[in-house]
């Protein structure tokens, strides 16, 4: 059986306020194009269609018309909620949808129920595990704690206990929106970070033939088979370096790999990272590749220089960031506060913040957990008021 595994669509989103619905439409236009012409027999997608819980008008008609495009190609799709997606919105009318071969998977009481597609070698069972928010979905799937691995295991759990009941020798494949450890992450994926932890064991995967993952947004293998498709867009500067594609696996009559592709997304204007004294940007004849690039520039000149932006958009007219790194020396205190922030994250800034008010003691085990535990709530909480708007 051939899939096309793919995830992370984001429609709707904008990269540095400039709207990337071409480029998304752009995109479904090769995801449509390669089911017909690579003879697919299953579409994947796992999770984030959307960008936000209520999205703009425009993504979701870009959404409707897809779904049009790939229920008229007689191609099933199996399809997840992610941690951007309202779960609730986007599984609307998932009864009538599957009438048309179009299977969502939002709610996660439902995980144990797959979808089951035949080919000449018998029955494949696809299980859509949506993103399970740990707070929300732990009593749902009498989960031990409110922690990722914890829903994440449950989830699973119910998922091999189904297959247990289905004929021998059924395939199975796994879609779920996960941090799985190994997974190298970019800087626009949302943070789903709980109690510190936001990475689970690939080992939760045991026992399934592929799991499809969505939430990381570079291509990539975790294991054999554990893999993201990855974002078919770059939606941060991080994901420069990325090459953009879904994979197309091809599973045998006892569910190995038999083989893989990947099929690259169009790019419709590539991403530069640049860095140094503008003087240098604006002369250096090895920049000319990247004029027509989206472009970030980082500026390193110990004084700000006039007009930077402005001066830059001459020769790189589609810059869309600039930011300023002025070389230092090492002993300037400015230099030493950059460095140490550089990196962290939010549980950490703070608790160095109490370390300073302090005087250098910092917080302790009872003050760290009180600490994780407002951070988790504060994220949750906007989780929940996000999806019930």
């Amino acid at each position: 059986m051939r899939l096309l595994h793919t995830s992370d669509w984001h429609l709707g989103r904008s990269f540095h306020r400039v709207s990337l619905l071409d480029a998304q439409a752009a995109y479904l236009d090769r995801l449509v194009a390669t089911v017909q012409e690579r003879e697919v027999d299953a579409v994947l997608v796992a999770g984030d269609v959307y960008d936000r819980a209520v999205p703009p008008l425009t993504a979701v008609e870009l959404f409707d018309r897809a779904l049009h495009r790939l229920a008229d190609a007689g191609v099933p799709t199996v399809m997840i909620s992610g941690n951007h997606d309202s779960a609730r919105r986007l599984g609307v009318g998932a009864g009538l949808l599957d009438r048309a071969g179009i299977h969502l998977r939002t709610d996660p009481e439902r995980c144990a129920t797959p979808v089951v597609l035949a080919d000449d070698h018998g029955d494949v069972a696809f299980y859509g595990l949506p993103y399970l928010e740990p707070a929300l979905v732990k009593d749902v799937l009498g989960a031990e704690k409110a922690g990722h691995e914890a829903v994440l295991t449950a989830a699973m759990d119910r998922v091999r206990a189904d297959l247990a009941t289905r004929p021998a020798g059924t395939r199975s494949v796994v879609l779920a929106h996960a941090f799985v450890a190994g997974g190298e992450p970019s800087d626009s994926e949302r943070d789903i970070t709980v109690g510190g932890v936001a990475a689970v064991p690939a080992g939760v995967f045991d026992g399934v033939d592929y799991a499809a993952l969505g939430h990381l947004h570079g291509s990539q293998r975790v294991t054999d088979r554990v893999r993201y498709s990855g974002s078919p867009l770059a939606y941060s500067f991080s994901e420069a370096d990325h090459r953009k594609t879904m994979w197309l696996i091809d599973l045998d009559a006892h569910g190995n790999i038999a083989a893989e592709e990947r099929i690259d997304c169009p790019v419709e204007r590539p991403l530069a990272r640049l860095r140094g004294r503008l003087d240098t940007l604006l002369e250096d004849p090895a920049l000319d590749r990247h004029e027509h690039a989206w472009v970030e520039a980082t500026l390193t000149d110990p004084v700000r220089p006039a007009e930077p932006m402005a001066r830059l958009a001459r020769r790189f007219p589609h810059t869309l960031s600039l930011v300023f790194d002025p070389e230092r020396p090492p002993e300037d205190p400015l230099a030493s506060y950059a460095q140490r922030l550089k990196g962290r994250d939010d549980h950490q800034i703070a608790e160095d913040f109490v370390a300073h008010v302090r005087g250098g003691s910092g917080p302790s085990d009872l003050e760290r957990t009180v600490l994780r535990g407002a951070f988790d709530d504060v994220r949750v909480d906007e989780t929940v008021r996000e999806v019930s708007r």
